[in-house]
């Protein structure tokens, strides 16, 4: 089915399904395959979330569900909008923090986008 993508059940503290039926990737290298990606980005409104899709060499489907400034924007325009404490992210030492002209923009970027 078009954009579906199942996971296998791990259970985890009662929950179906857990992080370990999928794996972190790096947001560098989310980067460097989006563009070449089966999908290219797509996104998600109900989720407020960027993602696309790609096979492997073995012709597996894949999923990746990232965030990227403008979702993360949109969360950090939440959170202030609804007066609450503050927001975190998820493992901002994934950015790419190498002296490439694209890597500095997109992580420069990327933290940018946590203050609305």
């Amino acid at each position: 089915q078009e954009h579906v993508c199942s996971l296998p059940k791990v259970p985890f503290r009662g929950a179906p399904c857990s992080d370990a039926a999928g794996s972190q990737v790096p947001y560098a290298a989310i980067m460097k395959q989006v563009n070449s990606s089966l999908s290219g980005l797509l996104w998600d409104e109900v989720q407020k979330a960027p993602f696309y899709e790609y096979k492997d060499s073995v012709g597996q489907f894949h999923q990746v569900w990232f965030d990227d400034p403008h979702s993360i924007s949109l969360k950090a325009a939440y959170v202030k909008s609804r007066g609450l404490r503050g927001i975190g992210m998820w493992n901002g030492n994934s950015l790419d923090y190498s002296k490439e002209a694209a890597a500095e923009q997109q992580t420069q970027a990327m933290w940018q986008a946590l203050t609305p």
